[in-house]
């Protein structure tokens, strides 16, 4: 068995939390979790998606969304729209939600690009791959 510093999910929840730390900072600033943006920016930056999308996109657990989904709601960041068929529902960013993305996304990118600028444009983009590689692997049955 691998020693526990070289276990990869170890690996990973570490690179995770050391790489989320300074969005976990501006995002208090403006009263959002980590979640809660994942949410606002998938919306922001496409379109009105129902809850199964939703989960998927933002790699988040159902039951999580949902919580999500009503918090985000009550505070007139997202809003739900009746699908086209008008059998499902889906939800979009609302303006309170987009002002939320103005204010976060600016600062994110700046957060990228320091990490991006310390670590290394080539390593970055092949850690990228590795990672989306990974799972794939890891997936595949």
């Amino acid at each position: 068995m691998r020693k526990l510093e070289r276990a990869l999910p170890i690996a990973l929840l570490h690179a995770r939390e050391a790489t989320l730390k300074p969005f976990r900072h501006e995002l208090d600033q403006i009263d959002l979790t980590v979640q809660q943006w994942r949410v606002i920016r998938v919306l922001a930056e496409g379109k009105p998606c129902c809850a199964t999308e939703l989960a998927e996109r933002c790699v988040l657990m159902p039951p999580s969304l949902s919580r999500i989904l009503k918090n985000l709601t009550e505070r007139e960041l997202i809003e739900r729209v009746d699908d086209s068929d008008g059998r499902r529902r889906k939800v979009q960013i609302a303006p309170a939600g987009r002002e939320k993305y103005a204010q976060m996304s600016g600062k994110a990118a700046k957060i990228y690009e320091d990490l991006e600028s310390r670590f290394g444009h080539e390593k970055m983009e092949t850690l990228l791959d590795l990672l989306n590689e990974l799972r794939t692997v890891a997936t595949a049955n």
